[in-house]
């Protein structure tokens, strides 16, 4: 039989009860824990359970709520469906006052909620936690260092982030920072509790287009759509990958040159594009690529 407490876990728990693996902070001295996931994977309701576990596990006191506009801080982490009014038990969710733009815990820890297109409120308070949402979505990238430079209270302050992945500059840096933990999902990992209209129209239309790369599967997607040269193109030409023989050596006077001619016309755009290397002093050289592309115009 159990207790009153074992029932209010059962019904309210995260760790050990409803949460995935990828959605359990990982551990470690971490400063950044980035989780780069696709539409509907639970970003949210593990960026806002992160926050409730900080607040009554880890004495968290101040902790900065922030999203690319005040209508998604109030709509999507305060008041969302997975937002911090409605996970955890009744006696212990914050009280909210709009006008504030505050969250207040019955233990007193407080969090203010911020909108990253005003980074300049983001100067003066001080913090030893934060919940930044969809930061590849925000106008204004700076609000993030804004963040940084007020996040210095206690003895380890750290950062959440969660968003759908786009190729700019705030993902790549914070992917690249030597004091980021990066998890990464895909939308199918949270197919149990997703509805089935759902995925059987947006999987559908988008499962294996470049949309659906990003939004669905959470890929960063570096490369231009109807680029001559891509990421993976130039990989698999990659020296020494192209070249096998032992003599083909580049010299210190190794030239590359690449000719591309274009026939256009209203609806698309005729390319043909040639790229050789001379490799040595003898007048070796090597043909990497001859190939003829179409690109429409719709397309670029």
């Amino acid at each position: 039989m159990l207790n009153e407490r074992q029932l209010e876990e059962l019904r309210y728990g995260w760790d050990g009860v409803r949460a995935r693996k990828e959605q359990i902070a990982p551990p470690g001295d971490w400063r950044t824990w980035l989780l780069l996931a696709g539409r509907g994977f639970g970003k949210t309701r593990t960026g806002a359970e992160w926050v409730r576990s900080q607040v009554w596990n880890h004495r968290r006191r101040r902790v900065a709520l922030v999203a690319p506009t005040a209508a998604d801080a109030r709509d999507v982490i305060v008041e969302g469906e997975s937002g911090l009014l409605n996970i955890g038990a009744p006696k212990e969710r914050p009280y909210y006052e709009p006008s504030k733009r505050r969250l207040t815990w019955p233990n007193g820890a407080i969090a203010t909620t911020y909108s990253a297109d005003e980074p300049e409120r983001l100067r003066g308070p001080q913090h030893d936690a934060a919940y930044c949402d969809e930061v590849a979505s925000w106008r204004y990238p700076e609000a993030y260092d804004m963040l940084l430079f007020g996040l210095r209270l206690g003895d380890d302050p750290r950062v959440v982030v969660t968003t759908t992945p786009k190729p700019v500059k705030i993902v790549r840096e914070l992917v690249a920072n030597a004091t980021t933990v990066v998890t990464r999902g895909s939308t199918y990992e949270n197919r149990a509790n997703l509805a089935p209209a759902f995925l059987a129209q947006i999987i559908k239309k988008y499962e294996g287009t470049r949309l659906g790369r990003q939004e669905i599967e959470a890929e960063v997607l570096d490369d231009v759509p109807g680029a001559l040269w891509t990421r993976g193109l130039l990989e698999e030409l990659r020296w020494p990958v192209a070249v096998k023989s032992a003599q083909a050596t580049p010299s210190p006077k190794s030239r590359a040159a690449n000719n591309t001619n274009v026939i256009a016309d209203a609806n698309s755009l005729d390319c043909r594009s040639m790229f050789c290397f001379l490799l040595s002093r003898a007048g070796d050289g090597l043909f990497l690529l001859d190939r003829p592309w179409r690109t429409d115009r719709a397309q670029s």
